[in-house]
């Protein structure tokens, strides 16, 4: 049998929090709920989920809060937030304190299930590639490794689906509708937001070799040079 994977819902709200936790243990999910932050914490280091899912607002501590104190313990498993907040410095905010995506309410079931698989490479995962080089870094997708000289840095899913695509289409404008639909499946507001946040993540990872540019082509998308 199929082994279910294991999700950390830290949700306030009862009524909603019942829906996503019914809704996803019928799809073969395990879903263990936390009420507020503190207590999510507490169980992320007891249940070892393999993906989270956090309101931003809750009592005794935030998901903005919750998410960089479980990133100073945990740098690779990924967090999905969940928020009625819309503005472009809350997204921002989230990526800052290490999130993974973004989920504004309110959403379908089959969305959030889509970026659970995504973010845990179940859909869409790199293609088998040797390890490449791109200036004076090695890139592995399989590994999700970027190499410069004896450091070794991880990249999380979706930075090495991102830094793989500019790598395949270097030296060529990428049309941000495309990105945005090949690897976070819609190309709206806040997925835009989203892989801006990514983009300058990937620029500050690449920043020591000058020779490397993702170059922003006003009103097109993006040009990626080596």
């Amino acid at each position: 049998m199929k082994e279910k994977i294991r999700i950390l819902l830290a949700e306030d709200e009862p009524a909603l929090a019942l829906i996503v936790k019914e809704s996803l243990e019928t799809r073969n999910f395990t879903v263990i709920h936390c009420k507020d932050g503190e207590e999510a914490f507490d169980a992320f280091a007891k249940e070892k989920p393999e993906i989270l899912v956090l309101d931003v607002m809750m009592p005794k501590k935030d998901g903005f809060t919750l998410a960089s104190e479980i990133r100073k313990i945990d740098k690779k498993t990924p967090i999905i937030f969940l928020t009625a907040k819309s503005q472009t410095q809350d997204v921002v905010n989230g990526f800052n304190n290490g999130g993974n995506d973004y989920l504004k309410k309110p959403f379908s079931m089959e969305e959030l299930i889509v970026r659970i698989h995504s973010l845990l490479g179940r859909i869409n995962p790199p293609e088998v590639a040797e390890e490449i080089k791109l200036g004076a870094f090695l890139f592995n997708s399989i590994k999700q490794t970027l190499t410069f000289k004896n450091n070794i840095e991880n990249l999380t899913h979706r930075e090495t689906l991102l830094l793989q695509l500019l790598s395949e289409n270097k030296n060529e404008i990428i049309d941000r509708s495309i990105i945005l639909k090949k690897i976070w499946g819609d190309d709206d507001f806040f997925n835009g937001r989203s892989m801006d946040v990514f983009i300058t993540k990937l620029r500050k990872k690449l920043q020591q070799d000058p020779s490397i540019q993702i170059i922003n082509i006003r009103g097109q998308g993006y040009k990626f040079t080596v």
